[in-house]
């Protein structure tokens, strides 16, 4: 299926009960605090938060945002440093396509992790390099999902062409045949910077001294609220609610139940400690923000 034809078709399409989420192996391995070692230059788009919009900020890395940055570049060549867990695969296939149109040239560069949707925006580039220590991961949709059997039959049906449309970006970029392109896929697999160069998955090394590391992990208490986000969905709690609980945990009072919501003392607990490192990083913020 044509790309702009699947995200035209789903763009409105309601899925109740389903989303595309970060796959926890992913966040767990990434590693936040690689960023270019020239953050500053002209036309860079900087990716280095999950994809899809993020209701802890109120921003996130979106096909809307990515747009508006384009457009004020009227044409002109731009460089895309990546450094994603993935995220939301609608987002990311959006992306894609609103760099494949873009009229300038598009240099990607892979500063560190850039999986799943993340990796899929990776292919848009014209010219694609890649960290010796970095890292491609693709493998097929992964989403939670709540319903009935009837539902989960949907949802499958649903995540059958978005498949589909990654193994063919992947085909196409490597010069592989589909077949091959969804058995990475099906096996979830992890492709290091020289080998993503000899795959066809880039076209050259980033020199080492493109990327540099952070004092300290970014936006910390963003981080730590995608990582609760991932445990609430695995528990089967909708994302009304796990938005509605982040919330309340960033306002001061995780133990508010709201409509609907579940109430503390039914939370699981292997929530306590995702919980706790939500507090004390936005603590930290708070105790900076106040010097």
């Amino acid at each position: 299926m044509d790309l702009n034809v699947l995200l035209a078709s789903l763009a409105d399409r309601p899925r109740a009960g389903v989303s595309f989420d970060l796959r926890p192996l992913a966040l767990e391995r990434w590693n936040s605090t690689l960023q270019a070692a020239a953050d500053d230059e002209e036309n860079t788009i900087s990716i280095l938060d999950p994809i899809g919009y993020d209701y802890w900020t109120g921003e996130g890395v979106t096909a809307k945002r990515i747009t508006g940055i384009l457009r004020g570049m009227a044409g002109a060549d731009v460089v895309v440093n990546i450094n994603s867990p993935g995220g939301d695969m609608f987002e990311g296939l959006a992306i894609y396509n609103v760099l494949r149109e873009y009229k300038g040239n598009v240099t990607v560069k892979v500063l560190g992790l850039a999986a799943s949707a993340a990796s899929i925006i990776a292919m848009a580039g014209d010219t694609i390099q890649v960290a010796r220590s970095g890292f491609l991961m693709i493998h097929n949709c992964w989403a939670m999902a709540v319903g009935n059997r009837h539902d989960m039959r949907e949802f499958a049906d649903t995540l059958e062409p978005f498949d589909e449309a990654m193994a063919d970006i992947y085909a196409e970029r490597t010069g592989g045949d589909l077949g091959g392109m969804q058995k990475l896929m099906d096996a979830e697999t992890w492709i290091n910077g020289s080998a993503a160069v000899e795959q066809g998955f880039a076209d050259a090394l980033l020199s080492s001294d493109s990327v540099k590391e952070s004092a300290k992990a970014r936006n910390e208490s963003q981080i730590a609220a995608h990582k609760l986000d991932v445990i609430l969905a695995k528990q089967g709690m909708p994302r009304s609610e796990r938005r509605a609980l982040l919330q309340q945990i960033k306002s001061g009072t995780p133990s508010a139940a709201g409509p609907g919501t579940r109430h503390a003392a039914e939370t699981p607990a292997d929530l306590a400690e995702p919980i706790a490192e939500l507090q004390a990083a936005l603590a930290r913020f708070s105790a900076a923000a106040t010097r």
